[in-house]
């Protein structure tokens, strides 16, 4: 490989950047791809494009010390429907579309390990470089998955990480189980005799139902989930009326339900059907549910999660290893590779002073970069040492 190739710290942020100046969210990461794709080629390795509903890409690389294990490295590269708040030079060219949550950063740091280990591949064994539409609620992890990831591209471990804002640069989180939760989505109609606000007993009150339930269902977490358990539920859209004396014949609710156990997730689901049932008969209203569950939990195979951290422990960036951060209420769909295959989940701070992910403000940052391709790097190197 030219060595002008080689991944530097300006290289890398002028890939990230790039990126960032042209997200495409959902399954539409179409320039995206092909700059992947393109900039994978030029590092010497096999590219496979059109996976994962169309824009996913996969690459793999074969160690100089011949045949061995082979692991799977993972990237999300889709961005979100957010308009971008920052005016800096690098910010998003798309009107309402952002790299809100650093998948920008996320591609730049799997490329950029892909650089690196092509022009120094001392391993024995396979790499397999996924770089993954759509996460962000799409679930473009799952459809990879249900395409035949694994059966086209054999691994025994598959890993993947996140920036982390809040979590100061060089410093890192592994956990040993549960990372995120699993993420289900509801829309509520209520619907019944719309009447005048002046006369509410000639109809049914919408309304007030739609209010009721929302203070109702916060007791399937308050009362009906152990204390010793973590869940959430949250209602995030309420949409009704058009008149200051009308009580409208519809309202529509919307919103998501998140936990980390499987028996609760399904036992909360069940509750919330037979409480939107039991209110809506209360009140004379008709009921139509659209439940849908997204994501699983992202959980890690504690051994896997023991080797992130040993290998995260001898990079000089690195100055601290959290292994006793609680999991985030966010959730991955990168839980469906976990699920088909054993691995780990990291969190990779993006410093203390960072806005949140999904804000209009944030922006990854460029001085972690560096420090993710070494991560990446490193664990190659380590698991798959002969």
């Amino acid at each position: 490989m030219d060595d002008s190739l080689l991944p530097t710290p300006d290289r890398l942020t002028a890939w990230r950047h790039d990126f960032h100046r042209h997200p495409e969210t959902a399954f539409e990461e179409h320039r995206t791809a092909r700059r992947i794709a393109e900039l994978l080629r030029q590092a010497g390795l096999e590219v496979v494009t059109g996976l994962g509903g169309g824009t996913g890409v996969v690459a793999v690389l074969d160690g100089r010390r011949g045949p061995g294990r082979a692991i799977g490295l993972r990237a999300d590269i889709d961005a979100l429907d957010v308009e971008e708040a920052n005016r800096f030079d690098h910010a998003s060219q798309v009107p309402g579309k952002m790299h809100a949550c650093g998948h920008d950063g996320h591609t730049t740091m799997l490329l950029g390990a892909a650089f690196a280990l092509a022009a120094d591949p001392d391993f024995a064994g396979r790499v397999v470089f996924i770089f993954q539409p759509a996460e962000e609620s799409e679930g473009g992890g799952r459809v990879m998955v249900e395409e035949g990831l694994f059966e086209r591209f054999p691994m025994e471990a598959v890993y993947g990480l996140h920036n982390w804002p809040g979590l100061a640069v060089g410093e890192a989180a592994v956990h040993d189980g549960a990372v995120m939760a699993a993420f289900d989505v509801f829309t509520l109609r209520l619907s019944g005799r719309g009447c005048h606000a002046a006369m509410p007993h000639l109809g049914s009150d919408t309304i007030l139902a739609a209010c009721q339930l929302a203070s109702h269902l916060q007791g399937l977490i308050s009362r009906e989930t152990s204390p010793h358990q973590s869940a959430v539920l949250s209602i995030t859209q309420f949409h009704a009326g058009d008149a200051f004396n009308v009580i409208p014949e519809t309202v529509e609710l919307r919103g998501t339900l998140r936990c980390f156990d499987g028996k609760l997730r399904d036992y909360l689901e069940r509750r919330f059907r037979q409480a939107v049932e039991a209110l809506a008969g209360f009140h004379d209203l008709r009921v139509e549910l659209d439940y849908q569950s997204r994501y699983p939990a992202t959980i890690n195979a504690p051994e896997h999660a023991a080797r992130c951290a040993g290998v995260l422990e001898t990079l000089p960036g690195i100055t601290r290893v959290h292994r006793d951060l609680p999991p985030s209420m966010a959730s991955e769909d990168f839980a469906f590779m976990l699920e088909a295959c054993p691995g780990a989940y990291i969190w990779l701070g993006n410093g203390v002073e960072s806005a949140a992910l999904h804000n209009p403000h944030y922006d990854f940052n460029d001085a972690i970069a560096p420090l993710g391709v070494a991560y990446w790097q490193a664990l190659v190197t380590t698991l798959l040492d002969d």
